[in-house]
């Protein structure tokens, strides 16, 4: 098969072959990566360029286990060479479905991508002598070069480099570092990350056995081997994370990529670019811890962050990847069975295991299985529903009334009737004795004003009698102070009134009218002595004593209505 792909690939043009393979590796050394100080950063930079300018990146592991199986090299070995031709045919089906994905907007060439991708290809395997083209050397590539999580990629690896129970072959991953590795030297790598016979034994120096969960801690903690390999996703998700700092060094308005700042100068950071070359100004040294950065967090982020870390509301540390069953699921072989129906018995065979299940007892027991499986659901689901018929009832029990509250229903809504018919008379009611009551007390303020007038008058001046257009005016003032609210009931009289007629807390309407009929009648005794007395004789003296009588008159009838 090896010597048929050495065929195929000599029947092809080489002088297109050698075109395109001069094509990528001239757009490789262009963009100037060799510049890169650090070999881990440079490798990662290289492999990224590679990967987008073949469009692998967007496909991804699991679009390469479809056309690993639509091309039947899943159930070949994985030492299995074959043909370039094969080879050929794999990547193009990978690209054509891909053109197919994408939407209308984006569209790549699928000959072009898979010529670009096979000519690396072959030529990562031609970088060792005596290589060839492997099952084993294509997964490895696609799988290490495709896009998508790493965490899917190294299960996908695993699966390849583990026994059936779930534990890793130290041979076959030693064989896979052989093949993954081929990538860094294709791109002049290999002084740095090139394969050794110690590499495999070095990942997992300590373990005796190693599962899958423990295999995915690369994605954590990288074998020195390995280390571009994280690298290279952590470029992929920070190509469009934008920093809005300068840089240190060249004074860009802005980062994009990796952010760096030195733990030892105050304020000091660097792009990505010019940390990778060694660029450095002022006091700071390429000696100086540096802090890599993949996104731009504001500081009022941080400082709620940190608090919640403090006060233990967010875990500070995420694990790596998720924890999966160590051993692997097992799968029925349905192309190791073999029907019998020449009994009257059907019986299946496993061919491999050599023993004899007869079906009818397989089908009992999976349906004895889905039958009481079925019953219990059935008794769960009638006692839910028993359960709901129970809370039902209650319920209506409760909203609805019963025969016996149902008769005196009416009685008790005549009585609230009359209740609410009656509160309605009695804020009527109160509401009119308010507004008497304000009534005499602009009537009491007018008389009091009068008596006090005359008492201070002197002998020589004698003030001229109260017209009853005055006292009809005195009177009328209720009409404009109806306007006031309640609790403002006195506004408008005189302090002596307001003192004796205020309304406290709980002031009590008729012993208001009592005091104030005492008052009047202590005053206007008072006046009929001081009259009689002979020091003051005024003419309208008969008009004041009727008034008073009218008003005492007034109260009289109003404190008996308040009794009845």
């Amino acid at each position: 098969m090896e010597e048929g792909g050495q065929r195929d690939r000599g029947r092809r043009a080489p002088a297109t072959a050698q075109a395109e393979e001069r094509r990528i590796f001239l757009e490789l050394g262009e963009q100037n990566f060799d510049a890169i100080c650090l070999s881990t950063y440079r490798t990662a930079c290289k492999l990224r360029f590679i990967q987008k300018r073949c469009n692998l990146h967007l496909i991804d592991i699991y679009n390469v286990i479809e056309a690993v199986r639509d091309a039947g090299l899943n159930a070949v070995e994985l030492n299995a060479g074959i043909s370039v031709t094969r080879l050929e045919n794999l990547v193009s089906s990978l690209f054509n479905q891909l053109s197919k994905r994408l939407p209308t907007t984006h569209t790549i060439n699928p000959q072009q991508s898979t010529v670009l991708l096979v000519e690396f290809l072959l030529a990562a395997i031609e970088c060792e002598p005596d290589s060839r083209l492997t099952v084993l050397s294509v997964k490895a590539m696609l799988a290490t070069l495709c896009g998508g999580k790493l965490v899917d990629k190294l299960r996908y690896v695993f699966s390849q480099v583990s026994d059936p129970n779930g534990v890793l072959v130290l041979s076959k991953f030693d064989q896979f570092l052989r093949e993954a590795l081929k990538l860094p030297t294709a791109v002049y790598e290999g002084p740095s990350f090139g394969y050794t016979q110690t590499l495999a034994r070095s990942c997992f120096p300590q373990q005796k056995r190693v599962m899958l969960n423990m295999f995915l801690d690369i994605v954590a903690d990288p074998p020195q081997c390995l280390i571009w390999l994280p690298l290279m996703h952590r470029l992929a998700n920070v190509e469009h994370v934008y920093h809005p700092v300068s840089c240190s060094y060249c004074r860009s308005n802005g980062m994009t990529g990796f952010r760096y700042r030195c733990l030892r100068c105050r304020g000091y950071q660097l792009c990505q670019n010019c940390f990778w070359r060694g660029n450095t100004s002022g006091s700071h040294s390429n000696k100086h811890q540096m802090k890599e950065h993949s996104s731009w967090k504001s500081p009022a982020t941080k400082i709620g962050r940190a608090l919640s870390r403090t006060l233990g509301c967010v875990s500070s540390r995420e694990p790596p990847h998720p924890v999966y069953p160590e051993e692997p699921e097992r799968t029925l072989n349905l192309a190791n069975i073999v029907y019998d129906m020449t009994s009257q018995h059907s019986h299946i065979y496993y061919t491999k295991c050599q023993k004899v299940i007869p079906t009818r007892s397989i089908n009992f027991d999976a349906n004895k299985q889905k039958r009481e499986l079925i019953a219990q659901l059935e008794s769960k689901n009638r006692e839910i529903l028993a359960e709901i018929k129970r809370l039902r009832a209650e319920h209506d029990a409760v909203c609805q009334p019963s025969p016996e509250k149902g008769s005196t229903n009416p009685t008790l809504l005549a009585e609230l009737r009359l209740l609410r018919q009656r509160k309605d008379e009695l804020e009527q009611r109160m509401s009119s004795l308010q507004e008497s009551r304000r009534e005499l007390m602009v009537q009491l303020e007018g008389l009091m004003k009068l008596l006090k007038a005359q008492a201070a008058g002197s002998s020589h001046s004698s003030p001229s009698r109260p017209s009853p257009s005055a006292v009809r005016s005195v009177g009328a003032v209720p009409s404009q102070t109806h306007m006031y609210p309640p609790q403002d009931s006195l506004a408008g009289v005189g302090g002596d009134v307001q003192e004796a007629f205020a309304q406290g807390p709980r002031r009590n309407l008729r012993n208001d009218l009592l005091v104030a009929a005492d008052s009047i009648t202590n005053t206007v005794s008072s006046l009929v002595k001081e009259l009689h007395s002979g020091s003051h004789k005024q003419k309208h003296t008969p008009f004041v004593v009727v008034l008073c009588a009218k008003l005492h008159l007034r109260l009289a009838a109003r404190i008996f209505s308040w009794k009845s």
